[in-house]
């Protein structure tokens, strides 16, 4: 039993279309009308396929593929179709249609897997227009409660509730609170390891553990030409030096320390008025939650040094921590299993990105299968994988998931 990798492929390249940027990525930000229009091309094709459908109110989608004995707690797969603003074509939507490609598969050989299999599509995976990132897989899984969800908003105020709404996909089935009986998420791997290791299947252990956070300089605004150097509140000079802190933090802290500033905005945002306030974002990544803490520790120590001496005000805020996160033996090992039984090169690998696997990881026993992508490169419109490891990972998936519904 294997999937059809051209069936896979040409499913991957009409999604993409949807949003297709000029230098072959995509931007699909989550909940705007390409977003919407990339959910309805996916349900267009479970029905066409067989499945039931339901939305529940944070906007995650469910198409249910029944089992032989539908009281059975669903084997679930899946992952997001929301992208970043120069994003790639496999990001998460790989996962969705790796998942729907099973679904098909399954129908064309006929089989009838004890529990039924679920596909979902999981809201603003990414956090790039809404923050933070898994926050829809997070109220599935009780960490997030719904109004905190619904009321998430952009930097022009617009609350995930009101474009839920507006975008037609506001559902009505409650959030979580339901059995899962296994959960596999397939992803392209997002670095370089399984390229430069030259294996087809990452088996996933873990996922690095994640803090974001939102920092508010306030300087004061002054005159580029009459204001003496010496006394300047300069809100960009103080974030400056916190960037490069920043990021000798993350060096600090290698192997694994990862440490970025990723977005910032200026204000005035004038040529020749001195920046009064800035605002930016840091995110620390660390598989070892001590080190990640140790990160947090050195990070608030510059801060505040580097604000004194400034002579600025500062707003540090902490808006999301996702602890490390250790995948269930069961699925793992049906990873294995299935990659094992069918002949590909493999090798277990940690996360460095976070999923939405690693909080239905909380509420149900979880596994991910990872492909190589090329050059590691992702979050950006050159991203790429091959065919082949696309349905590889596919196949993978196919085995792990009919292994975990059967009785």
């Amino acid at each position: 039993m294997a999937v059809n990798e051209g069936r896979l492929w040409q499913s991957l390249m009409e999604m993409a279309k949807i949003g297709a940027t000029e230098k072959g990525g995509v931007c699909r930000l989550a909940l705007t009308d390409l977003d919407r229009d990339g959910r309805d091309l996916f349900a267009k094709w479970c029905r066409e396929a067989g499945c039931t459908l339901s939305v529940d109110k944070m906007g995650n989608i469910f198409a249910r593929r029944p089992g032989k004995n539908n009281a059975l707690p669903p084997v679930m797969t899946g992952s997001h179709l929301d992208s970043q603003p120069t994003g790639g074509k496999f990001d998460g939507v790989y996962g969705v249609l790796a998942g729907l490609e099973v679904v098909r598969t399954l129908n064309d050989f006929g089989i009838e897997t004890d529990a039924p299999v679920e596909v979902a599509v999981w809201t603003n995976e990414e956090g790039s227009r809404f923050a933070p990132a898994m926050v829809a897989s997070g109220v599935f899984a009780g960490v997030f409660d719904l109004d905190y969800g619904l009321s998430r908003a952009d930097l022009d105020g617009k609350t995930m509730g009101e474009e839920l709404q507006r975008i037609g996909y506001a559902g009505d089935l409650p959030v979580g609170g339901r059995p899962v009986g296994a959960y596999f998420e397939a992803h392209i791997e997002q670095g370089p390891i399984l390229e430069a290791e030259t294996k087809t299947i990452g088996v996933v252990t873990h996922a690095q553990g994640q803090r974001w956070y939102e920092v508010t300089l306030t300087g004061q605004e002054a005159h580029a030409g009459p204001t003496p150097m010496e006394i300047r509140h300069d809100a960009l000079v103080g974030a400056a030096k916190m960037v490069v802190d920043v990021n000798r933090i993350g060096l600090a802290h290698k192997p694994f320390g990862r440490a970025t500033v990723g977005l910032l905005n200026v204000t005035p945002n004038s040529r020749n008025t001195i920046p009064g306030k800035v605002f930016f974002t840091i995110d620390f990544r660390n598989p070892n939650e001590d080190a990640l803490t140790a990160m947090d520790a050195e990070m608030r120590a510059s801060v505040a040094k580097i604000a004194a001496e400034h002579g600025l005000t500062v707003d540090l805020v902490q808006i999301w921590h996702s602890p490390v996160v250790t995948f269930h033996e069961k699925c793992v090992g049906a990873v294995r299993n299935a990659t094992k039984r069918l002949g590909f090169s493999h090798m277990e690998i940690v996360s460095g990105a976070g999923h939405d696997a690693c909080y239905i990881n909380r509420v149900a026993p979880t596994g991910m299968i990872f492909i190589p992508c090329e050059d590691g490169i992702s979050h950006n419109e050159v991203e790429n994988a091959t065919a082949s490891d696309c349905a590889a990972g596919c196949n993978v998936l196919l085995h792990a998931m009919v292994e975990a519904a059967s009785a």
